[in-house]
């Protein structure tokens, strides 16, 4: 299915029926990596997942943004869905989007959150990690001087391309700016103004968003829970989903 949403055509799922949960996807994912998730709460609720923007077939949006752009395009999406209530279920960064969307006080009524690994927390970085982002910042400053850009157009470029994580290299350069303003804002402030009953469920061996932060997560949230998923990683979902799905279940309060 697609709607256009702020101008940029969405591709989206919408199964089943009865309340809504809308699931918010990871960075650099797109639906396929949903569709166990999808096809069991479908089963009983209304599951509606947008692929957002710069993911899966919904083209990049127009500039770089933050949370809070992805917030208030989810937002406009569920308004012309006429979605008024939903239960979240975010995984990764679409956990931090749900973290931005509720914990700024957004007009929608949300009786549950799920977050599934979910990103929003920003580490103290390490000696080394400070080094080496003063190294990226004195390359790129001087790979932007005009005498360098008019000698050598695509220095930088090739010195973004060669920076940062995986997913900033496989980014485009949009993608590559929205991401770094999405890793770089800390969402821990708004999270002990979530109020509603919220599951956390993690990998044991998570090495993208490690279990520590969803015990910092449990601490702040006034009514967080945690389910930690034995021998999983990020992607505990697909990695061990039967015992996933009982977890949501029993959250839901399906029989």
């Amino acid at each position: 299915m697609y709607i256009s949403v702020d101008g940029i055509l969405t591709h989206y799922d919408d199964r089943g029926s009865g309340d809504v949960i809308v699931i918010l996807q990871g960075w650099g994912t797109e639906l396929s990596l949903y569709e166990g998730l999808i096809s069991h709460l479908s089963k009983t609720h209304r599951v509606i997942a947008p692929e957002l923007p710069g993911f899966g077939e919904t083209p990049e949006p127009p500039s770089a943004w933050s949370a809070a752009e992805y917030s208030s395009f989810v937002l406009s999406f569920l308004d012309l869905l006429n979605v008024k209530k939903a239960i979240l279920l975010g995984h990764s960064n679409g956990g931090r989007i749900i973290i931005k969307t509720v914990g700024s006080g957004a007009n929608l009524e949300v009786p549950k959150i799920i977050l599934i690994g979910s990103a929003g927390l920003v580490h103290e970085k390490t000696p080394e990690q400070l080094r080496r982002q003063k190294r990226y910042k004195l390359g790129k400053a001087l790979l932007s001087s005009a005498p360098v850009k008019l000698v050598f157009p695509d220095a930088l470029e090739k010195f973004k391309q060669r920076s940062g994580s995986a997913d900033y290299r496989n980014a485009s350069p949009v993608m590559r700016d929205t991401l770094v303003k999405l890793v770089n804002e800390d969402m821990s402030a708004l999270l002990p103004s979530i109020r509603q009953p919220t599951l956390l469920i993690w990998g044991e061996l998570d090495d993208a968003t490690p279990v520590s932060d969803a015990r910092r997560m449990e601490k702040l949230l006034p009514d967080g829970g945690l389910v930690v998923v034995k021998g999983a990683g990020h992607y505990c979902y697909l990695e061990q989903p039967l015992f996933v799905y009982r977890v949501l279940d029993s959250f839901l309060g399906v029989n």
